[in-house]
């Protein structure tokens, strides 16, 4: 998978999240592991966050079908 099919693959989930006021950027890891980071804007809707385990979640679903999955992932307030 290339990165233009992990970008196709998170287009969606990225749109959900910049009507909430936040951008999902992802960086290559080792192997097939994909870095998370959410980042908030600053109308960002704090209420609207899920928690880090069913982000890790949400964004592997939207990873099925491929061979990465979610390696470290950074969200608002999280350590």
């Amino acid at each position: 998978m290339s990165t233009d099919a992990i970008e196709a693959a998170l287009r969606g989930l990225r749109d959900t999240l910049a009507a909430d006021g936040y951008q999902l950027v992802w960086s290559m890891e080792e192997e097939n592991r994909i870095g998370i980071q959410v980042v908030p804007g600053s109308d960002a809707c704090a209420e609207c966050l899920v928690p880090p385990e069913l982000m890790r979640a949400i964004v592997d679903d939207e990873l099925s079908g491929s061979r990465y999955r979610v390696g470290s992932i950074t969200l608002p307030g999280s350590t």
